[in-house]
């Protein structure tokens, strides 16, 4: 269990450890980031035994690269956190770091410890529970001058990265869940009680959809029920489609400012170059073209479902799930796709 782990440390020693420095906010560009996830994952790799490197490595071109989800699986490609000494929990934490901003590895952190309070909270009658139950896989060799990627995943969290000649080319999937979504209940290893783990990913969306008028509220709602769950949920391809509800040029400006915030803050969960690379192909794709959709209670604590989506990129929202203690609607799932193709795999 966490407090156990390293992880742990991470957590009490404050908002969290940095184990590698934050990335330059500079002029935008992935190939600093690349260089450095490159550079941690030979180092993570340079400290695996035979028996480790066997589960920690894969063919870039094996079809389990794109085997992904958020559930608690049964089983996972990868070298289990759980499995690793202290220096491979540090590497494998160093890489993680390489790929997010401070506000995002601190998310993480929270994210796995959440753990412990599903074991706790569900009196071991849940799925299998585990604040190390994560798994790191590195695909192909990391070099800047080929093509590798990586994964690392458990419950409740997602991320996927290919580099491709010095350069970042896909951070998607990208799923960041939280259960409980506000913590209610202090459990040992967990949380603080009140601890929102993805408040402003949600709250935004609150606040935007508070903000429209009788006929804005019209064209964004899209159901009177939220759905059970996001789209294309584990599958390879992010789901197709037009885009639902209202247009960025139908919001007023303050609205529209909401709306780019919105963006933002998920964005800002990776390292700033990485944001900035994603905001731009967003910018550079037209603002104009992005529409806005609900589904569901426009309050909190009843099921509700939001959906961002322009011709890049989906973001999607439900939080329609209790949490163990039957608190409704306090159990979010996030994911953001890229809707040219994810694992940096382009769609015919």
């Amino acid at each position: 269990m966490l407090r156990h782990g390293f992880l742990a440390a991470a957590l009490i020693a404050g908002s969290f450890i940095t184990l590698v420095s934050s990335a330059s906010a500079k002029a935008p560009s992935p190939a600093p980031v690349a260089a450095g996830m490159t550079e941690a994952a030979e180092k993570f790799l340079a400290s695996l035994n035979a028996a480790e490197t066997k589960k920690a490595t894969m063919a870039f071109d094996d079809p389990k690269r794109m085997d992904w989800h958020n559930i608690p699986k049964p089983e996972r490609k990868g070298l289990q956190f759980k499995e690793m000494n202290p220096e491979q929990r540090k590497l494998c934490l160093a890489l993680i770091k390489t790929a997010l901003s401070d506000v995002g590895y601190d998310k993480a952190l929270k994210i796995m410890s959440l753990e412990q309070n599903l074991l706790v909270g569900e009196k071991g009658k849940g799925p299998l529970r585990d604040t190390e139950r994560y798994f790191l896989t590195i695909f192909g060799k990391p070099a800047t001058s080929a093509e590798w990627g990586w994964s690392f995943e458990g419950h409740h969290f997602s991320l996927n990265f290919v580099v491709r000649d010095g350069s970042v080319v896909a951070d998607t999937p990208m799923f960041l869940g939280a259960n409980p979504a506000t913590v209610h209940t202090f459990v040992e290893g967990g949380p603080q009680v009140g601890t929102r783990t993805l408040a402003k990913e949600e709250q935004t969306a609150f606040d935007l959809v508070g903000s429209l008028d009788e006929g804005q509220l019209k064209k964004a709602l899209i159901a009177e029920t939220a759905p059970k769950d996001y789209r294309n949920a584990g599958v390879p391809t992010p789901p197709q489609g037009p885009p639902e509800g209202i247009a960025y040029t139908d919001l007023n400006a303050d609205q529209q400012k909401l709306l780019w915030t919105l963006l933002e803050t998920n964005c800002n969960n990776l390292t700033p170059e990485l944001a900035a690379t994603r905001l731009d192909e967003l910018e550079s794709a037209g603002r104009e073209r992005i529409f806005f959709a609900w589904a569901g209670s426009t309050k909190p604590g009843v099921g509700h479902y939001f959906r961002v989506q322009g011709p890049t990129f989906v973001l999607e929202l439900v939080n329609i799930q209790s949490d163990p203690a039957g608190n409704p609607a306090n159990h979010i799932h996030s994911v953001w796709r890229d809707l040219k193709g994810d694992f940096g795999v382009a769609l015919k």
